[in-house]
């Protein structure tokens, strides 16, 4: 093959071994295997030609963007300064409906010219951080975006809207959560389910809300913006802490856990308050960042089947921490075939902490109720999670040992609420359904 500078959206025509055929590239999706060249032919039809057959490849057009003109925007005094960052997934995406690939290329003009709502909301700035799906994140990604958010609240913005990817947004809610514990202004997380540009996308009211959350919440702290139900009512605004993806594709995915939403906000100015959960808002304050991170830490979820090597991997590799989201109260095998007691015993020797967590996310794990639990408490000395989620307990875990290794510091911090993710009692539990 003659290797020539050609990209999506250029037509081309392509010699191979057997034809010459012409049509505009479009970008491979990854399911196609091997390496193939993907044209559109002028007749619709999309073909694949394998790359070891194409002798040459010749540009007869190149693609250019076309070049429209996006109306200005101009600074309302009155309004809140909002700086909507973007971290790649759904909620960035749409369709280049010429050469068939998603594209998140937003600006503060696009969002306005999509939702002309905003303008009367706050004043937007468009910033972008990340391009990722959120399934690929990780400590540096959140750790990035961590920075990019003190740098617009420590400028001129009121608040701050993060998007991203639904996939793992409990975990970089979480992480933001602890990262900015004592914030003075509104940090706002949101997503959707569905693209933007699609006719039952969520994205327009998610982000609409989450900037006014941002602009006019009465408070500060970091929260979790997204469809209330399946309808087009309202948003919930939940504690990053307390929220998790329950569902994989309905618009309603994202509940509070443990706990109700903190406000219901709507895509007007009007925002009801629910739960008075939030920091006092300053916006002439400056934003501290606790950033240190251990990314030395595991995760495994106890079951039947379970096998006390995964314990072992962890102390061989000298990893730091592990969070076991256990069974009911906060359950591990220790008889039996399938029992990690030496295991476990030699891990708290090694130094590993070791914290449980409950698979059932409703409810708190409690050490008290059976005998094994009483064990792995006061023979192991291990940490049990509160009422946290897994999750949340895991990125938390993460960030504790990035501030301290010493045991008893660690897990006074872990039995902490810092962020609220730990709630006092759990009487009332109408949030369950």
């Amino acid at each position: 093959m003659v290797k020539q500078s050609y990209s999506a959206g250029d037509i081309v025509k392509v010699t191979t071994t057997d034809e010459v055929v012409e049509g505009m590239i479009l970008p491979r999706p990854d399911i196609l295997e091997g390496d193939f060249l993907v044209l559109k032919l002028s007749s619709g039809y999309n073909i694949g030609i394998d790359e070891k057959k194409i002798k040459k490849v010749e540009v007869t057009k190149k693609y250019s963007a076309p070049n429209q003109k996006k109306k200005k925007l101009s600074y309302k005094k009155g309004l809140s300064n909002v700086s909507v960052i973007s971290a790649g997934g759904t909620i960035s995406s749409k369709v280049d409906y010429r050469t068939g690939g998603t594209v998140a290329d937003y600006t503060a003009e696009d969002f306005v010219e999509m939702m002309p709502e905003l303008e009367n909301l706050a004043n937007i700035k468009a910033i972008k951080s990340l391009n990722i799906m959120s399934e690929d994140m990780n400590n540096t990604h959140w750790e990035k975006i961590a920075k990019d958010i003190q740098k617009e609240l420590n400028s001129d913005a009121d608040g701050v809207v993060l998007s991203q990817g639904t996939d793992t947004l409990q975990y970089s809610a979480a992480a933001l959560s602890f990262f900015f514990h004592d914030v003075k202004k509104p940090i706002i997380i949101t997503a959707s389910q569905r693209s933007i540009d699609r006719g039952s996308s969520d994205a327009y009211q998610n982000l609409v809300c989450a900037i006014n959350a941002a602009a006019n919440l009465n408070g500060a702290g970091v929260y979790v913006c997204m469809h209330a139900n399946s309808s087009d009512d309202y948003c919930y605004l939940i504690k990053a802490s307390k929220v998790r993806k329950m569902h994989t594709s309905r618009r309603d995915a994202f509940r509070p856990i443990n706990t109700s939403a903190s406000a219901e906000v709507y895509m007007d100015k009007k925002i009801k308050v629910v739960k008075s959960d939030f920091n006092k808002r300053d916006n002439k304050s400056k934003t501290k960042l606790h950033l240190f991170f251990e990314e030395k830490i595991g995760f495994i979820q106890a079951n039947p089947l379970i096998d006390s090597k995964l314990i072992d991997f962890f102390v061989e590799n000298k990893y730091k921490g592990l969070v076991i989201s256990g069974t009911g109260l906060g359950h591990i095998p220790l008889e039996g075939k399938n029992s990690v007691r030496k295991s476990l015993e030699n891990a708290r020797k090694k130094g590993l902490v070791v914290v449980i967590a409950s698979q059932c996310l409703y409810g708190r794990v409690n050490p008290y109720v059976y005998s094994n639990a009483r064990e792995l408490l006061f023979n192991f000395d291990l940490i049990y999670a509160e009422d946290m989620l897994p999750e949340t307990a895991f990125v938390k875990l993460g960030w504790v040992l990035g501030q301290t290794k010493d045991y008893n510091k660690v897990k006074e911090l872990m039995l902490t609420s810092i962020a609220g993710e730990i709630n006092k009692n759990l009487d009332d539990e109408s949030f369950l359904y």
